[in-house]
């Protein structure tokens, strides 16, 4: 159960990262308001002559995150209409989910531009109208959000990597410059919701090229899709092709509820309360209960939406104490809650955070494990700035390997394996943690539950496809690239936007030209898109050994005079 507030899971929604209290980002939401309803007012659209309209459209922009009023195209104000209609339309049962559909035009850069200089352009979002123009008047509209960088990002990308012998990379581009849809929808936010939308998109032959996806403060959802693959221009036949596949896919939902509704009304009384105990399988041999009364806890460490992150000591050794905040527990949370103690318990190897024991009388639920020191291998990439120098990152990269090739051995799938949680103690070592969302795999070796995190995702899991233990190693090779750049994979996307790329276009982070070229080999491997091709990790352990071999025949004597000290501590800038 990951505690960390920004977790990105496969089917939740994208978050915000536009704090709403923030000063200067209220100033800009003001000034993208006033000028939409400038432009909405100029050009007399009807709306406008509706008493109170000015304060109705400044609610608009007050129910959905700060970020929709950094990226939405001012140039577009008929579209903020359109967003808010549809999330009025949503209100009535009847009407959800609401969609709109419109043609779009995106064109190439024209000039030669290196990949570097578009992912600059994406993360200029002020800039993008003005630096960006067309060869010639558009014949459709642009996206709503003027995301237009982004889209060319992707396509750049997916060309480095299937770009036939002869083409350039702007030849290449201006394959991507044909009109497209967009799809606007608005329903009640909830779980899953992204999955359900992309599927319907799929089954009518729909490849997303970029999405937008908000929640509004009172519960309801904007999602916003450009896609291809309609063959024709018109709208109305994709519309209702649409409208039939919502209307099947409302029916199976409503068959699905029948046929569990007798399964339901037989548990109906043990949901209603909260079990005395959280049940937990047990061999006979294995204790894990904690005694309370030799728990003590101390400062805070870190804050998530489920729970709170604890130092603390046990029975005088020092520990970390996760605790649930009894406010947030549901069914589903005991769920991860008992899987996470069924998997740790039986979990001893030296580079996996140990288990200690846990709680599990309702409402003080808990989970000890040693206390890791040095905290998270993300926080230090990212928030402590720290850089990995090439036989520490080996290291590392080897410290991790191992806690998986054990993990796997015991057939055990991760699931969620990022630098996030990767932790290391006071004596160097990195440890894999955190395991709610693990699984025991099954017996058919493969599995369908989506989960993870989109940036670190395995394509064949965001498509909730069958997927094994080698889903797991391509979450290593993103891991192994951000140790490399420290850099946050697929940062001029959004998480959502990653997924779409590293499926339908084969996205994958650039690797550093100065990398050594056995790493670079080993990340193409491991992030290959079908994962047979993918290494196991005890190969990888082999690999990175031997990498290691090189790099010190390599370094000879000058090792040998830097041969005191901690790896970790030689690394770290800043860090006391």
């Amino acid at each position: 159960m990951a505690i960390e507030e920004d977790v990105e899971s496969c089917g939740s929604r994208a978050v915000d990262s536009y704090s709403q209290a923030n000063p200067r980002h209220h100033v800009q939401k003001l000034e993208v308001y006033n000028e939409v309803l400038r432009r909405i007012q100029e050009f007399n659209y009807e709306e406008a002559n509706l008493p109170g309209f000015d304060d109705q459209l400044w609610l608009h922009f007050n129910r959905l995150p700060a970020r929709y009023a950094m990226d939405v195209n001012v140039e577009r104000a008929e579209d903020v209409l359109t967003h808010k209609r549809l999330l009025q339309l949503a209100e009535h049962p009847a009407n959800r989910p609401a969609f709109e559909v419109r043609l779009v035009q995106v064109y190439p850069i024209h000039n030669e531009m290196s990949f570097d200089s578009i992912l600059s352009d994406c993360a200029m979002k002020e800039d993008a109208q003005s630096s960006y123009m067309p060869s010639r008047q558009s014949v459709h509209p642009p996206p709503t959000f003027g995301s237009t960088p982004n889209l060319e990002a992707l396509a750049f990308q997916a060309n480095r990597y299937h770009v036939q012998d002869g083409d350039s990379a702007v030849n290449s581009a201006s394959r991507f410059s044909w009109p497209m849809h967009e799809i606007t929808f608005s329903t009640v936010d909830r779980p899953k919701l992204l999955s359900e939308l992309t599927f319907l998109l799929a089954e009518i032959g729909l490849n997303i090229q970029e999405a937008h996806a908000f929640s509004t403060v009172d519960g309801f959802s904007l999602d916003v899709f450009v896609v291809d693959g309609w063959p024709r221009e018109e709208t109305e036949e994709l519309r209702n092709a649409l409208e039939k596949e919502i209307l099947k896919f409302k029916e199976q939902s409503c068959s699905k509820k029948a046929s569990v509704s007798a399964a339901s009304k037989q548990n109906e009384t043990r949901v209603r309360t909260l079990p005395d105990c959280i049940e937990i399988p047990s061999d006979g041999t294995d204790v894990w209960e904690i005694d309370s009364s030799q728990l003590k806890i101390e400062n805070k460490v870190a804050s998530g939406s489920y729970g709170d992150l604890y130092r603390g000591t046990y029975c005088s050794q020092e520990v970390a104490i996760k605790i649930l905040k009894p406010e947030r527990v549901s069914e589903e949370l005991l769920r991860e809650f008992s899987q996470e103690v069924y998997i740790m318990r039986k979990i001893r190897h030296k580079n996996v955070v140990q288990f200690i024991g846990a709680c599990t009388r309702p409402p003080n639920l808990c989970i000890v494990t040693e206390f890791m020191a040095r905290g998270s291998i993300y926080d230090f990439l990212h928030k402590q700035k720290g850089v990995f120098k090439l036989p520490s990152l080996i290291k590392v990269a080897t410290d991790v390997s191992r806690g998986m090739s054990y993990l796997h051995q015991n057939n055990i799938i991760h699931r969620d394996l990022k630098t996030a949680n990767l932790l290391m103690d006071e004596n160097e070592v990195v440890k894999v943690a955190d395991f709610g969302v693990a699984r025991v795999q099954t017996q058919s070796g493969v599995m369908t539950a989506e989960t993870g995190t989109y940036r670190w995702m395995a394509p064949e899991v965001i498509e909730h496809k069958p997927y094994d233990h080698k889903a797991d190693v391509f979450s290593f090779a993103i891991v192994l690239w951000e140790l490399l750049t420290g850099e946050l994979p697929y940062s001029y996307l959004t998480p959502l936007q990653a997924a779409v790329g590293v499926v339908q276009k084969g996205l994958r982070p650039t690797i550093p030209k100065n990398a050594h070229p056995k790493l670079s080999e080993l990340l193409e491997r491991c992030w290959r898109q079908d994962p047979s091709q993918r290494p196991n990790f005890s190969e990888i352990i082999d690999i990175l050994q031997q990498i290691d071999k090189e790099v010190r025949n390599e370094k000879g004597d000058r090792r040998k005079d830097k041969s005191s000290g901690g790896f970790f501590s030689a690394l770290i800038r800043g860090h006391h």
